[in-house]
């Protein structure tokens, strides 16, 4: 065969292959048996092995697997990938509504779809080829997992068609289909290993194995259902799905009610209902439905929260609840102090998996349940990762039965614990000594949204503070290879990754070294927020009380919080220490070039697309520059930024309201 001939061969078998796949997988049309279709791919591996210069990356034979990956690399997301606000009731989905209609005044249409309990990914295509596919994460940036991805049958390499964007996202589930899931099951059970517990977590760690062979025989599949990128030629979003279909996606569609146009309440409760009763009869777990808003203009109008789009909510099908026994009543401290008490089970199978602790919150909340160890317990898992007891069976209480008396000292330090007027849980207020407090503050330091230091686990920082190496997240920066060495599961490559990691983390920006130090109420929005207000620590660590609550979405509750942080000496001293390594206490010189105080006061509305930035670069210089950037028009907000297809809405309130309306270059002009 000449290589012209081995050219067009594997050009034609790639495409043939290709077809029979997505008609297979996709639309659950099998058009060739699996003897021809096994010769098929056969030759064309056989084609690839003999003439390498003519295999494609995205070729069918990446399917079978067999690339080990080793590190599976970080990748921030062009587009965050947020959660969505959840819901329990018809009454909460008529809020959701009542929401939209303050800020949308034209008619309104929803998507339901159905809420899928798999493994969220997003897959970015270039020139109709699958280019990356990433892993959720923490929602800013997930994990490059592209070569376990195409060995997903159902997510096309190479996409139908030509009308498809040069570039785009689309985000869905993978998950492990129940008939598979209990085969697999079943395998196991044979050769005599531990069973999976549940389909979700099975699918999640599939997903992250180093070999691509066996993640190809774990027979994952998918759907996907949003897509992204810069202007999209769709003006809803259903018309976005039925688009994706059509370049070979796995998409819901209106044929088998998986997705479903609705007008009224009314025909989205029906969807939810009719879910809600039929769920069992599909081949993979769902948990519930999500309702969009479905034209994209009126989306962007309503615009996102700093966790979830206001656009969308998640309706969750009501938890299952079982009855057991509970045991003992154990204390948690966690490393604010706070303690919280666990009631400890007699193991019962719930929601795919067997539970064996439930969360009881606090001590009012015992009180309130009055439980009691040897109760009959009602436990339901409701969405929490930690299952919660809702209900005590008082008929079937021993007689002799005590109520519980909730402790008074630390678990871990017999501190006398302290409870505040306004807080629902006790406190240890030995912050310094009692070692889970201690080890939860060094593990929050190196956690990735705040230091991210490479070589450093929860665990290695149990193993740490057990030596007697470290007391204090400053005492990493003077570890030495000596000292660490002669501790086990300590090799010479994994300590120096580890001093390594400690290093690189002195250049980690000031707002994550603010979030890093773990002032109570300091989230990762908060410090970011402070870091751009005051711009250095000397200035925070100075600020008085009314000078605190003049920086933006600072209240009382975390200026009091700060005030309290910077009286205390240990903290004082331990920022000193950490000021001495060298670590980041104020805004690097290019984030100072960059901003400035000549927004301060002002209150911006962003709508529309722009050319100059996007919505998120232009949001960004607003607040680096002192402003203040809000969702809705109010009489609060100084100046409308607005680009193509401003929402009408938005435009009719300005000009209502007499709120100045710019263009970009006019903003670009203000600073």
């Amino acid at each position: 065969m000449t290589e012209t001939e081995a050219k067009q061969k594997i050009q034609k078998l790639s495409k043939e292959i290709n077809q029979h796949n997505y008609n297979y997988y996709t639309l659950s049309e099998s058009t060739i048996s699996d003897y021809e279709f096994d010769m098929m791919l056969e030759e064309l591996i056989r084609l690839e092995q003999e003439f390498p210069q003519f295999a494609d990356k995205n070729s069918p034979t990446q399917r079978v697997g067999g690339e080990i990956t080793k590190v599976f690399e970080p990748v921030k997301h062009r587009y965050p990938m947020l959660s969505l606000s959840n819901s329990y009731s018809r009454e909460e989905i008529i809020e959701f509504e009542n929401r939209i209609k303050k800020i949308i005044e034209n008619s309104l249409e929803y998507v339901c779809e159905l809420k899928y309990d798999g493994v969220a990914i997003g897959i970015t295509y270039i020139d109709g080829n699958l280019f990356r596919a990433v892993t959720r994460g923490d929602g800013v940036q997930g994990d490059d997992i592209t070569a376990n991805i195409k060995t997903i049958k159902s997510i096309p390499l190479k996409l139908q068609g030509n009308d498809y964007p040069k570039e785009f996202e689309i985000r869905g589930e993978i998950f492990i289909p129940k008939n598979t899931f209990e085969k697999l099951n079943r395998e196991r059970e044979e050769i005599g290993e531990q069973l999976y517990a549940n389909a979700r977590n099975t699918a999640s760690g599939t997903i992250k194995m180093q070999d691509s062979s066996v993640v190809a025989q774990r027979g994952l599949d998918s759907y996907l259902y949003f897509v992204l990128g810069e202007k999209l030629p769709f003006k809803t979003h259903l018309e976005s799905i039925e688009k994706a279909k059509e370049w070979g996606f796995k998409v819901p569609t209106l044929h088998n009610n998986m997705i479903k146009c609705c007008k009224s309440i009314e025909e989205i409760v029906s969807f939810i209902d009719y879910w809600d009763k039929n769920r069992n009869q599909l081949n993979f777990e769902i948990d519930g439905v999500v309702i969009k808003v479905n034209n994209y203009q009126q989306q962007e109008e309503l615009g996102f929260t700093a966790k979830s789009p206001k656009w969308a909510i998640a309706y969750k099908f009501k938890a299952e609840k079982v009855k057991t026994k509970l045991l003992e009543i154990t204390y948690q401290v966690g490393r604010t102090g706070a303690i919280t008490p666990v009631a400890n089970l007699q193991p019962v199978f719930l929601a795919g998996t067997t539970v064996k602790r439930a969360s009881l919150h606090n001590a009012d909340q015992i009180e309130k349940l009055d439980i009691r160890i040897g109760d009959e317990v009602y436990v339901e898992k409701g969405g929490e990762i930690i299952p919660k007891i809702v209900g005590v069976e008082i008929t079937q209480r021993d007689i002799f039965s005590q109520p519980t008396k909730y402790i008074t000292h630390c678990p871990e330090c017999n501190t006398l614990l302290l409870r505040t007027e306004g807080d629902a849980k006790h406190y240890c207020p030995n912050e310094w000594t009692c070692p889970p407090q201690v080890k939860g503050k060094i593990q929050h330091f190196i956690s990735r949204k705040a230091m991210n230091i490479d070589g450093l686990g929860d665990e290695t920082i149990e193993q740490l503070y057990n030596s007697g190496l470290i007391s204090k997240s400053s005492d990493l920066y003077f570890l030495t290879a000596e000292q660490l060495l002669p501790l086990e599961r300590m090799a010479e490559k994994s300590v120096n990754n580890m001093l390594s990691g400690i290093e690189s983390s002195k250049n980690i920006p000031f707002e994550r070294v603010l979030f890093a130090i773990g002032i109570r109420f300091v989230g990762e929005t908060v410090a970011k927020k402070l870091a751009k207000h005051f711009k250095n620590m000397d200035s925070l660590a100075a600020a008085c009380y009314e000078e605190l609550i003049e920086a933006d979405e600072i209240g009382e509750k975390i200026a009091h919080s700060i005030l309290n942080f910077f009286k205390t000496e240990n903290n004082t001293s331990e920022i000193e220490k950490l000021k001495s390594v060298g670590l980041q206490f104020s805004l690097s010189e290019q984030q100072l070039e960059n901003s400035s105080n000549k927004l301060n006061g002002l209150t911006f509305v962003v709508s529309g697309v722009f050319s100059l930035f996007s919505r998120d670069e232009l949001k960004n210089k607003i607040e680096l520059n002192g402003g203040k950037v809000v969702g809705s028009i109010s009489k609060k907000t100084n100046y409308v930024v607005a680009g193509e297809n401003m929402g009408p809405s938005k435009l009719e309130k300005a000009n209502e309201l007499g709120i100045q309306i710019i263009d970009e270059n006019q903003f670009v002009s203000m600073l």
